[in-house]
């Protein structure tokens, strides 16, 4: 699943290739991924591309006068091809633009969104009105996680996937951040320091800067197509490195269920 370091590579990849062309046409093969009115989506035409923005991991294209709103979820994907290629099983969307370029969305699980949006009620939108602050919004304080916290007797690394409070964090580096917190994925978010609150702050924050210059960690798939090659799972310490020993301690790291998702830890620096 592309996280917020991949997202935002593939986001910088595509306006670095495609800011300033224009929309002439949208061909719509699986309109369930659509979001808003499909009539209105298929009829896009003279939209120019003029930036990109990113909320965790939505990607907001900026059309000028309107937002499309597009979000990977698990294995979305945008290829950048010369027009008049063949659409294949999964490109689920084609956008023709001048200089002879087709734009495809492609997804295999199908799962993710494609939406156009007023540029006012972008905050109305549901996907975006119930998210919580990213890891460089200023808003993110020690004292709005620890107020958060305190309210939930759930596991952290449960509590710190919940884009209602914290946005952008995936599995993969909710893993990553809580090793270099100290902290035990297991422990209850209420048992948190207000420290432990900055400290999840200031190292998600190096983290995924960390991740999103090295192209992130799950995007290799993009390589072929928009010229980025993420190299970051080189530098996990816990994630997917199950019975590996630990590069602090020499521990061997754990890998247990909590909530349904993944949790690697070293049990000797994260004691419970």
């Amino acid at each position: 699943m592309p996280e917020m370091p991949e997202v935002t590579t593939v986001k910088n990849a595509l306006l670095k290739k495609l800011r300033g062309y224009k929309i002439e046409s949208v061909d719509v093969y699986y309109p369930k991924i659509i979001e808003s009115n499909l009539e209105e989506f298929k009829k896009l035409s003279n939209k120019e591309l003029k930036d990109i923005k990113q909320i965790g991991k939505w990607m907001i294209f900026d059309l000028g006068d309107i937002y499309m709103l597009s979000h990977l979820r698990m294995e979305g994907k945008f290829f950048i091809k010369e027009k008049g290629s063949k659409p294949g099983f999964h490109d689920l969307v084609y956008f023709h633009l001048d200089h002879d370029t087709d734009l495809i969305y492609n997804d295999t699980r199908r799962f993710g969104i494609l939406a156009l949006i007023d540029k006012d009620k972008l905050y109305e939108y549901p996907g975006i009105k119930k998210m919580g602050y990213d890891p460089y919004d200023e808003r993110l304080t020690k004292e709005y996680l620890f107020n958060k916290y305190k309210r939930s007797r759930k596991a952290i690394k449960t509590v710190l996937l919940d884009q209602t409070i914290f946005c952008g964090l995936g599995n993969i580096y909710a893993n990553e951040v809580l090793f270099a917190c100290s902290i035990n994925p297991h422990t209850p978010a209420n048992e948190l320091s207000i420290d432990d609150c900055q400290n999840i702050i200031d190292n998600s924050r190096d983290i995924l800067k960390r991740a999103t210059e090295a192209g992130g960690t799950t995007i290799r798939s993009y390589t072929s197509q928009l010229g980025v090659k993420g190299s970051y799972q080189d530098q996990l310490l816990v994630h997917s490195r199950e019975k590996e020993p630990c590069k602090r301690c020499g521990t061997p790291i754990i890998c247990e269920q909590i909530n349904g998702r993944s949790a690697y830890y070293c049990p000797n620096c994260q004691k419970k």
